[in-house]
């Protein structure tokens, strides 16, 4: 299914003995997939979805764009938490090291 439209289908479908359905033809031409192909799905207030691997991604970047500001890189912001991490860390470690010689002068 193309990103930027909405497809909207229906219809009825009939479980198997061994607890398999069938998803039509069209169905899974709109959706890209083929025999052997993996499907992910979810099954949630008495609904199940199931996507592509594609599909979710896409899916699951629009639900969290809704909680980023515009212009907003999470990946910069990242990284900057990072190095302020590992800044504080080598801080920490530079003191640690500092008392140690000052305790090692004053045995000696």
């Amino acid at each position: 299914m193309s990103s930027n439209a909405k497809s909207f289908q229906q219809g009825k479908m009939k479980l198997s003995p061994n607890g398999r359905i069938v998803i039509p033809a069209e169905i899974r031409a709109e959706m890209g997939v083929k025999s052997g192909d993996n499907l992910y799905w979810d099954f949630e207030d008495d609904a199940l979805r199931i996507e592509t691997y594609p599909a979710r991604i896409a899916r699951i970047q629009r639900e969290i764009a809704q909680y980023i500001s515009p212009g907003v890189s999470l990946v910069d912001e990242l990284i900057a938490e990072r190095r302020e991490e590992a800044r504080r860390e080598e801080e920490e470690f530079q003191r640690d090291l500092e008392q140690q010689r000052l305790r090692e002068a004053k045995i000696a």
